[in-house]
C-alpha cells in the first residue's frame, strides 16, 4: 500500500499585542467622538478636522516607540477602539510593512 505524503501547511501568524508592531499607528485618525484624547496628541488636519498628531516619522505621537503600545490606551479615539486586532483591516496594514514581522 502507498502512502500520500503530508505536507506541514505553516500556520498564520497569531495576532496578539505581543506580535504587533503597531503598524496601524501610522494611519490617520479622525477624533469623531470625545474620548478624553490629551490635548497635546491632537492635531488639525487640511479641512479643519480633528485628528490624532502625527510625528514627522510618522507615526502616532501617543505610540510609545520603547514598546509599541499606546500610551493614552484607556482614552484612545473611537476609531482606535474598534480597530479589532486581527480583523481583516489590521491584517492588511500588517501585509504594508511586512518587515516587521520577518
Amino acid at each position: 500500500m502507498n502512502s500520500i505524503p503530508v505536507t506541514q501547511i505553516p500556520a498564520e501568524p497569531v495576532v496578539t499585542c505581543s506580535t504587533c508592531a503597531a503598524c496601524c499607528c501610522q494611519l490617520e485618525v479622525m477624533l469623531i467622538t470625545d474620548t478624553g484624547v490629551p490635548e497635546r496628541f491632537i492635531d488639525t488636519d487640511d479641512w479643519g478636522g480633528e485628528v490624532m498628531l502625527r510625528l514627522d516619522d510618522g507615526w502616532c505621537a501617543a505610540l510609545d516607540r520603547d514598546t509599541m503600545m499606546c500610551t493614552i490606551y484607556d482614552r484612545r479615539p473611537l476609531i482606535c477602539r474598534e480597530f479589532e486586532m486581527g480583523a481583516p483591516e489590521c491584517l492588511i496594514e500588517r501585509e504594508g510593512i511586512a518587515t516587521a514581522y520577518v
